[in-house]
């Protein structure tokens, strides 16, 4: 059972790219299978239906709930904009009329005589997809999306902040040094920076000051987490955060030197457009943060997979649940027999130490081995 764990995060020069494009609600597909795109390039597009308002027409106008539609200067489905008058009340004796307004633009979705509320709804929001990468569309998803494939570069992180960008790589740093603020202090717009064993809180805020896009370093503190975001965020789901920089963490919290082989491929792709994305799943439906580097050119062989290392005494590994949630550490022990956890879970686990020293119990099933 040596093998009983999540595998690492990948890093490799030529592997085989694929994303799958989906929609958050059906639209319309705008690519067929044998499509060459690019990054930018709209795959697919829909419409997110505007918010519901519900006025209480009988009650500003003073009359019964049936009178309501008989008043109503606009049908169903009608186009309105914000104040358009939308009914008036009969008054006494023609006088004292009473007005109903639209408190906002967008259409008439209902007219009620049994409750006297008309339901106006704002304009769609228009939602597009694009492609993420450079690539081939090699599967349409009619109505939801597509799968966009190429073949490249991918290093991945353990956790990240922030959407969808792309950018040049621009190496920023040594793998062994704290990134400080003077280093971003230059004009980095539209940059990918890459280096560092720990992003500083003044060097974020320096990075974004510079207009670059993403900064992937080896560790952060936790901390500064709150500080970026504004509010306090868990790490089992992330990528929705709107920050001009993303953040991809390859290592772990804390100060931690980028892995070699993270370091020295980025390197090679200095200068190389590359898409970044700093989404992070940690629980069922991994999904990791990541920087990717199509190159449609390269005939080079690729690999769906990298081959999976055993997990042995001495291996180091970085622990991906909590409560130690990207702490790396050593294995010291694998015990053969199952063990039940407080949760009354038995599974298989490991004994771990940490770099204060710590012997820790983890399940197998949440840790992942480090390549160095």
């Amino acid at each position: 059972m040596g093998a009983a764990y999540t595998p690492g995060l990948k890093v490799s020069e030529h592997v085989l790219i694929q994303k799958h494009r989906q929609l958050p609600l059906r639209g319309e597909v705008v690519v067929k299978v044998g499509d060459r795109v690019g990054s930018r390039d709209i795959v697919a597009r829909t419409d997110l239906p505007g918010k519901v308002y519900a006025v209480n027409a009988a009650g500003i106008l003073g009359v019964l709930e049936t009178d309501v539609p008989s008043l109503m200067q606009k049908k169903v489905g009608d186009a309105v904009k914000h104040e358009e008058l939308l009914a008036i009340s009969p008054g006494i004796f023609g006088f004292f009329k009473s007005k109903l307004s639209s408190p906002i633009e967008g259409t008439i979705d209902a007219i009620s005589d049994r409750t006297g509320r008309v339901m106006l709804r704002e304009a769609p929001t228009p939602i597009v997809m694009h492609a993420y990468i450079d690539g081939l569309v090699t599967e349409i998803h009619p109505g939801e999306g597509c799968t966009v494939e190429a073949h490249g570069a991918m290093c991945q992180g353990i956790f990240g902040l922030g959407g969808e960008v792309e950018g040049a790589i621009e190496i920023i740093g040594a793998p062994d040094v704290e990134l400080t603020a003077s280093m971003f202090e230059r004009d980095l717009t539209g940059k990918v920076c890459v280096g560092g064993r720990l992003l500083t809180l003044p060097a974020y805020e320096a990075a974004k000051k510079s207009g670059a896009v993403a900064v992937i370093a080896g560790g952060i503190h936790y901390r500064d987490i709150k500080e970026i975001v504004g509010h306090e965020i868990g790490v089992a789901i992330t990528g929705s955060e709107k920050l001009p920089t993303t953040i991809v963490v390859t290592e772990g919290f804390g100060a931690i030197d980028m892995a070699r082989a993270t370091f020295e491929l980025a390197t090679k792709l200095n200068g190389r457009k590359a898409s970044v994305n700093g989404a992070t799943q940690i629980r069922a439906g991994v999904i990791r943060p990541e920087l990717v580097v199509p190159d449609l050119d390269d005939k080079k062989e690729m690999s769906r997979a990298a081959e999976v290392p055993s997990l042995e005494i001495g291996s180091p590994v970085r622990i991906i649940r909590a409560p130690y949630f990207g702490i790396i550490g050593k294995v010291v022990e694998l015990p053969i027999q199952l063990t039940e956890l407080e949760s009354g879970t038995i599974v298989r686990v490991l004994i771990a130490e940490l770099p204060d020293g710590r012997r820790v119990t983890v399940p197998r099933a949440n840790v992942e081995i480090i390549e160095r």
